[in-house]
């Protein structure tokens, strides 16, 4: 066969290939709905919130590309379950006047709830139906909103230079904290036109980064400070990190102060970049997985943090126009909804889900005290969107049962994927509630990959910015340009910025 037929024949080959390495509309609606089902600690659910945003609702999301806050007219439909999460975690909380968690419960980290604000935050913003229509003295969103935001600045401890505690009970840093943290920080600093609020979040990163990040490996640490530190590079603390950052990015980028803020902008667009460069070298492209932590193959692969990662590397190249890593994004994106069979991966020793914690667990018992480890530092200047109550006495009526609630997926869903289990569910993942051992199930896996076709979705939608690459081909020098979906699969992808 003739050389330029060939490649031809190559890449039309590789073009039908790609075609079916993309999850259908009813699978990732599959995902969701297992998502829906099975997140129920406080993290969970505020990762949920932002997945489906992002996925259900673009137009309400901070990568939307559009000027923040949100203008109207607001979808509530596609919007409906994130509402609800607002809506039962609200509903649920204590009624006590003061600077509290929006959910509190006992043993939790002081920074999980937070990121369920963004959600409290969209359903203040957008006039959903509060939890308790009619009664005035009645916790409010705003008002929610506005304790947990007291609660953060003001309870929670801190390092000595100012690093806000992940942890009630003692000071310590956490990658994760940086997802869960400063983006709600951000969002409410632009909902309420407080520019000192997008400021602190962007500290808030600095700070964390200075603990955590390791210049030598370009990875960030999972754990420092206090009892039972994880020094090691936990690759969906990575993650976490970056996919927090670019939240904060895009709340600055959109948001009336984005002229003021180009230095952290750019900062963090680089700490995003280095987070980067330091897990790629890392991936095994055989089967296009990290390991557990990043550098430790005796770990274990995992999906989770796999799926995260392609989704910071669509989002810096809307945001940033930052390409490099695009084509490994590709390729784990491709891997992860190819076909195959999900039980060569093994189900591991973690449980899942867990089947014992539920909205009516929350802790009624108000604010926690700081700890002796650490001193409550002072707040930061915020605004409340909208007043809020200061009645600290009132009965509230019961919550209502959720009225978005989906069905199960059919069993069948997954059948023929290489990384779901027929019902959807995403493998194989580090255990939700223990991060050194494979798990059976994670909702937060399932939010990474709603987040991960979000943003390729968009990235797409946007005209693949940086999916053309160059390769040269054998001894002659000759280049071929090619676009995403081809040079992909037949030519490894081209690498650049």
């Amino acid at each position: 066969m003739p050389p330029l037929a060939r490649v031809v024949l190559l890449l039309t080959l590789a073009a039908a290939s790609a075609r079916a390495q993309n999850l259908t509309d009813a699978q990732v609606q599959a995902v969701q709905d297992e998502l829906w089902l099975g997140a129920q600690q406080t993290w969970e659910l505020g990762t949920e919130g932002e997945a489906l945003t992002e996925y259900d609702a673009p137009s309400l999301s901070v990568f939307a590309n559009a000027s923040l806050p949100p203008s109207p007219p607001y979808n509530l439909t596609a919007l409906a379950p994130v509402l609800q999460i607002a809506r039962n975690v609200v509903g649920s909380r204590s009624n006590s006047s003061q600077p509290q968690p929006l959910w509190n419960v006992s043993g939790g980290a002081a920074g999980d709830p937070v990121s369920i604000g963004q959600a409290v935050l969209l359903a203040n913003w957008t006039g959903a139906p509060e939890p308790y229509p009619g009664v005035d003295s009645a916790v409010t969103y705003a008002r929610a909103a506005t304790e947990q935001l007291e609660y953060t600045l003001q309870v929670v401890p801190r390092t000595s230079n100012g690093a806000i505690s992940h942890r009630i009970e003692q000071v310590q840093l956490w990658a994760d904290s940086v997802y869960m943290v400063p983006p709600f920080l951000a969002y409410y600093g632009v909902v309420t036109g407080n520019q000192s609020l997008l400021s602190e979040a962007y500290t808030q990163i600095k700070l964390y980064r200075g603990y955590l990040y390791d210049s030598k490996a370009s990875l960030w640490q999972h754990i420092l400070l206090g009892e039972n530190d994880d020094p090691g590079f936990w690759s969906t603390g990575n993650g976490w990190a970056a996919a927090g950052m670019l939240r904060v990015l895009a709340t600055i980028k959109y948001s009336p102060w984005a002229s003021d803020m180009k230095g952290e902008m750019n900062d963090l667009t680089s700490w995003v970049r280095e987070i980067q460069d330091g897990m790629y070298p890392h991936l095994q492209t055989k089967v296009s997985l990290f390991h557990n932590y990043a550098n430790e193959t005796a770990t274990f692969l995992d999906a989770s943090s796999t799926a995260l990662l392609a989704a910071t590397v669509y989002r810096v190249a809307l945001l940033a126009g930052v390409h490099t890593h695009l084509p490994l994004a590709e390729q784990c994106r491709r891997a992860l909804s190819g076909a195959g069979a999900p039980d060569v991966w093994g189900t591991g020793n973690g449980v899942g889900p867990a089947s014992t914690a539920s909205f009516a667990s929350a802790s009624a018992s108000g604010s926690a005290s700081a700890s002796s480890n650490g001193t409550a530092a002072s707040s930061t200047p915020y605004n409340a969107s909208s007043p809020t109550s200061s009645a600290s006495t009132a009965t509230a009526p019961a919550v209502s049962v959720s009225s978005y609630y989906p069905a199960a997926p059919a069993a069948s869903a997954g059948a023929g994927l290489a990384h779901f289990a027929p019902g959807m569910w995403l493998t194989p993942v580090v255990d939700p509630y223990d991060w050194s051992v494979q798990g059976g199930s994670s909702p937060e896996g399932q939010a990474f990959v709603v987040e991960m076709y979000a943003a390729w979705r968009d990235w797409v939608e946007a005209g693949a910015p940086g999916a053309s690459a160059a390769r040269r081909l054998g001894v002659s020098g000759r280049w071929v340009w090619a676009g995403v979906g081809v040079v992909g699969v037949v030519m490894g992808w081209g690498v650049g910025v």
